[in-house]
């Protein structure tokens, strides 16, 4: 999860620079997943273990994963056309709200945190990131900016119990506690975290291309300035084909509640990435912020395994590897 929270948030410091090359955020994101989505199919087609599991899936499991990757376009859409108003640093503490909506989510979809032990992390974390505004300036963020970011948040909460869901994860059980031997009646959990998320990318990719499209900016290479290339192949590989992998597989092992709550640690890396690559200063209560916001995350971690069984089912590597 702690990969995962470092993919996206490195994505979200790449987004300024590439701005600045003269792309909108129209033509980073349909670039971004179309790299994203190449990596991913390569990954698969490289492992015969990744092939076998890719005949495995059923037509439903294929369907749905095609439709949570259509509802990420909403998620990315929404976020990367704040960034181009909003700080990455402020925009990342407010998309923060989404652990709250997936514990909420939770209770009813999915695995609820166990016990007070993650509530209170949960409380901890929403205060760090609340600390961690502060010294971010936000006088000059628009109104149109910061309701995109809110609506990517709540998107990107239905995005993680839908695809908790197709992974396996019941209210009773995370995912990968799911029994082998399913009732006719319950389908089968799509398990394998690179097989899923390719299959995701591949309706991703071309939904941001027509759209790109449609709005007279067909994905043409010419039009893509030589300094954004660079940029663009990074952001493609960590916040799209790392990121979305490992978030997927490692909330097969820890549930999606506590998938969200490890991944508060995001903010702490944009704010320090983003003073190391765009010179965006810390202050004091940003620091604190990022300590309180660690603190969950442990708090988190050290706490009882949802589910009740003793060790993961299979190894996170075991899943994207």
């Amino acid at each position: 999860m702690l990969i995962s929270a470092a993919g996206f948030g490195s994505g979200s410091v790449l987004a300024a620079p590439i701005y600045h090359t003269g792309l909108d955020w129209l033509g980073l994101v349909a670039w971004r997943f179309l790299f994203g989505a190449l990596l991913a199919w390569s990954w698969v087609l490289l492992s015969t273990q990744r092939r076998a599991a890719l005949r495995r899936l059923s037509r439903r499991q294929v369907l749905i994963a095609l439709a949570l990757g259509t509802l990420y376009t909403g998620n990315a859409g929404t976020y990367y056309a704040a960034l181009e108003t909003v700080p990455a640093a402020l925009a990342s503490v407010l998309v923060y709200t989404y652990p709250v909506v997936v514990a909420m989510l939770s209770l009813r979809f999915a695995t609820r945190l166990p016990g007070r032990r993650p509530w209170l992390a949960l409380a901890l974390a929403l205060g760090g990131v609340v600390l961690a505004l502060g010294g971010i300036p936000v006088d000059g963020a628009p109104v149109r900016g910061i309701v995109l970011v809110m609506l990517s948040s709540l998107i990107y909460s239905i995005w993680i119990i839908a695809s908790a869901r197709l992974s396996g994860e019941r209210r009773d059980r995370i995912a990968t506690d799911a029994p082998v031997g399913l009732p006719a009646a319950e389908p089968a959990p799509a398990g394998d975290a690179a097989v899923t998320t390719a299959v995701m990318m591949t309706a991703t990719a071309p939904v941001f291309a027509l759209l790109a499209a449609a709005n007279g900016r067909p994905l043409d290479p010419r039009t893509v300035p030589p300094e954004a290339w660079p940029l663009l192949l990074a952001i493609g590989f960590v916040a799209s084909f790392l990121a979305i992998q490992t978030f997927y597989a490692g909330a097969r092992r820890i549930g999606a509640a506590q998938a969200a709550l490890v991944s508060t640690a995001e903010p702490v890396y944009i704010v320090l990435l983003a003073w190391f690559v765009l010179d965006q200063r810390l202050a004091p209560i940003q620091l604190a912020g990022a300590a309180l916001i660690l603190l969950a995350v442990v708090l988190a971690q050290t706490g009882p395994r949802p589910g009740g069984a003793p060790e993961p089912a299979m190894p996170l590597e075991a899943e994207v590897g």
